[in-house]
């Protein structure tokens, strides 16, 4: 099935601002649908296209761009081998998954000047040192970041396209929905939650309407991205920290435990390993902010953080990829609302997948009061107007929240608003926001 993504109308306004003076990177994931999207992109909006997979590119096709001296052979052997005729500035050339082929992504330098074509690169990995070795990393080539579907793009998908505009006037009336919609709108999120957001398990569930079999497509899916990440990493610990992330974040520590993962290990140690994850865009990193302040990037302790897997639909299947579906117990706990709060790490994964995918920046903050001589944690952190906000997730009600509370009380002065983000229905609690879940996309 083929999906309305969001970022469709990114390449549209990169096409028309651009106008051949850059090409588009679009990295991501695996399985995200790039690909997908750049080839609907240019099957609409472009009189002809070719496509170069470089999973299946044969030798030839990859040597090409061996000696760029002679672009007229370059691109007579490309419609030649795709049996396509290009027209000059009418036509768009994908290169798909580039980092299999780096003397290709190093071309465009040249390719992007020669001004004949548009060009859009597809990939993974493709920050991971052995796939820019030897390379230019052209300036011609502008970035952009593709996340699996948001749960706007779920509910397209499942041909509802009213919800998320009622609840963004819900968010900016700040009001709440009522009990029985609030319940519906629930349910409606926690299946986004165990499908998550692969095009592949969304188009399964459609299907099938079977679980079962939208996580034997997740279970291949990680399959995919552990065998990925033993190629970067043979020694297997980066599949390691990958795997652990669940457990990790189940036990409600206040940061990842490297040394749980790889015996004798410590975060220093593995700092190149979590940036290569980071680069595989399978995990997100939420790392600390020592003093959190509107310049929160400045102030990230890279050897203490939390990692999440960027899609949620996932992470329910990584949790209990060693036994059966019918093992699975966050399946039908969620299904039936009978989360406990010892499984409450499944919102802050999808609060993190939610901020994630809007541009933010993950970060948190731990604290020792003094007085009390209590530790506490704020689940993340994003900038607003030079000033911080605060957010703190709860898989139930919001009946106390001493973290958040405490860390008001420290940084009043550099608070702009601090958000409470839970199961229930939208509620003013004092000065603080309390938003149900489905609406931490608009924050």
């Amino acid at each position: 099935m083929i999906f309305k993504r969001k970022i469709y109308d990114k390449l549209v306004e990169w096409k028309n601002e651009s106008n051949g003076k850059t090409a588009l990177m679009i990295e991501g994931a695996r399985r995200i649908g790039k690909s997908t999207v750049a080839e609907e992109f240019a099957r609409n909006e472009y009189e002809s296209y070719i496509l170069v997979d470089f999973y299946m590119a044969s030798p030839e096709v990859k040597a090409l761009f061996d000696d760029l001296s002679d672009l007229n052979y370059i691109f007579l052997q490309l419609q030649l081998q795709y049996n396509v005729s290009l027209n000059e500035r009418k036509s768009l050339i994908i290169f798909d998954e580039v980092q299999l082929c780096p003397k290709a992504r190093s071309a465009i330098k040249a390719l992007v000047k020669d001004g004949r074509y548009d060009y859009i690169e597809t990939g993974s990995l493709i920050s991971v040192r052995k796939n820019v070795k030897d390379i230019m990393i052209p300036s011609e080539e502008r970035k952009i970041t593709m996340y699996p579907m948001d749960y706007e793009e779920f509910r397209w998908a499942l041909g509802d396209t009213a919800t998320v505009p009622l609840l963004k006037k819900l968010f900016l009336e700040r009001r709440e929905s009522g009990q029985a919609v609030h319940r519906k709108l629930m349910r409606d999120f926690r299946l986004y939650m165990l499908v998550g957001g692969m095009p592949q398990a969304v188009s399964c569930y459609i299907e099938t309407n079977d679980l079962s079999r939208v996580d034997a497509v997740k279970r291949d899916i990680i399959t995919l991205y552990e065998d990925d990440l033993r190629k970067i990493d043979p020694t297997g610990k980066l599949s390691l920290l990958f795997d652990a992330i669940p457990s990790q974040l189940m036990g409600n520590a206040s940061r990842y435990k490297v040394s749980s993962v790889l015996a004798g290990s410590r975060a220093n140690d593995v700092l190149e390993y979590i940036a290569e994850l980071a680069s595989s865009r399978t995990v997100l990193v939420s790392y600390h902010a020592n003093d959190p302040n509107a310049g929160l990037s400045g102030n990230k302790d890279l050897a203490k953080f939390k990692l999440f897997a960027a899609d949620t639909g996932l992470f329910v299947t990584l949790t209990f990829k060693d036994s059966s579906f019918t093992g699975n117990e966050l399946y039908g706990k969620l299904l039936s609302d009978n989360i406990s709060a010892n499984l409450g790490y499944l919102y802050e994964n999808i609060v993190a997948q939610t901020l994630a995918a809007n541009g933010h920046e993950l970060y948190y903050h731990t604290f020792l009061n003094e007085k009390s001589k209590h530790n506490y944690e704020v689940d993340f952190l994003i900038s607003e107007k030079n000033k911080i906000c605060p957010i703190e997730v709860k898989s139930s009600g919001y009946s106390t929240h001493p973290s958040i509370d405490a860390f008001y009380s420290k940084y009043s002065s550099r608070i702009l608003h601090r958000y409470l983000i839970h199961t229930k229905d939208y509620k003013k609690d004092q000065d603080m926001e309390c938003f149900p879940v489905y609406m931490a996309q608009f924050l």
